[in-house]
């Protein structure tokens, strides 16, 4: 197979140290596919350029019609052919309806990047006003999504992979509560025991006893919706192992995007290319499980 070396220099962006390798072997061709929502702009966009660079067939999706196809057009004036689907995952009609246009028009998919995503937070603020809408974007949009996609997963010799965007702000140690902790651990983690933390979390936010429960301190709905997320990944994860599906985390660190108002340590340029030497791992050293900060991959549990 032909050996490809990923890009790893930044000349506008101070560079990040990285725990993974300079070279892969480059494993995928043109009629790999991979989706990546949240693609109009930010880490999403910079994916989406980064592996249509590297040859891949990518599909980017944007919640706003408009600002896709204009983020579509930026692209092939670059000479970079993608794809474009409209695309709500917080909406179940929208996500079904791309999952049908992605199977009539590909028969599959290879890759998976669960990158959309909001906030309501400022740097330095905390509200969980829109608590509601934060997790079912951020967790019931994504998890809604990668249920749909399942079956059309080809489970190639390559391996399928599925990288969800997740933040430090969602880690277990971010949590007060003894109990939450103790219902995400490793040890008799469900999909239930998911479920019921986040009801308990908004009944929470209803009756507006949320700060004094012990929920994480920075950016609460947006922490306890990556929270929840990564407790998925985890048993979804474990639930195909040796089974041809990869699931990791992505935490691409403080990262200009709009979402941070443009503060950050690093582009989402940079964060990108981070993601994206994830998400082409070679199949023989691509783990599954993992919670990768920026490149280093760290075990859940530990966390």
């Amino acid at each position: 197979m032909e050996s490809k070396e990923l890009e790893v220099s930044f000349p506008s962006d101070r560079p990040i140290s990285s725990s993974l390798h300079l070279s892969t072997t480059r494993w995928w061709s043109e009629d790999t596919v991979a989706v990546v929502t949240g693609a109009n702009k930010g880490i999403g966009f910079a994916m989406v350029k980064r592996l249509a660079e590297m040859g891949l067939t990518v599909i980017l999706t944007s919640r706003d019609l408009s600002k896709g196809q204009q983020a579509v057009e930026s692209l092939r004036a670059e000479g970079l052919y993608v794809e474009f689907s409209q695309l709500d995952v917080s909406d179940p009609g929208s996500i079904y309806a791309f999952v049908s246009w992605l199977n009539k028009q590909f028969g599959g998919l290879d890759i998976l990047v669960n990158n959309a995503a909001v906030s309501f937070n400022d740097i330095g603020e905390n509200s969980v006003e829109h608590a509601l809408t934060v997790i079912r974007t951020n967790f019931y949009g994504p998890k809604l999504l990668t249920e749909a996609l399942l079956p059309l997963f080809r489970r190639s010799p390559s391996i399928s992979r599925i990288l969800n965007v997740s933040s430090q702000l969602g880690l277990l140690n971010k949590v007060r509560n003894p109990a939450v902790r103790e219902s995400l651990q490793e040890e008799g983690l469900s999909e239930d025991g998911i479920e019921r933390m986040l009801r308990e979390f908004l009944e929470n936010v209803k009756k507006g006893t949320w700060m004094e429960q012990g929920w994480p301190e920075k950016w609460t709905d947006y922490s306890v919706s990556k929270l929840a997320l990564n407790a998925y990944s985890r048993l979804q994860a474990k639930r195909y192992e040796g089974r041809g599906l990869s699931v990791n985390c992505f935490c691409p660190g403080f990262t200009r995007t709009s979402m941070t108002r443009g503060k950050g340590c690093h582009s989402a340029h940079v964060a990108a290319h981070i993601g994206t030497r994830i998400a082409l791992l070679p199949p023989d050293e691509l783990p599954t499980g993992k919670f990768f900060i920026q490149s280093t991959p760290s075990i859940y549990s530990k966390l």
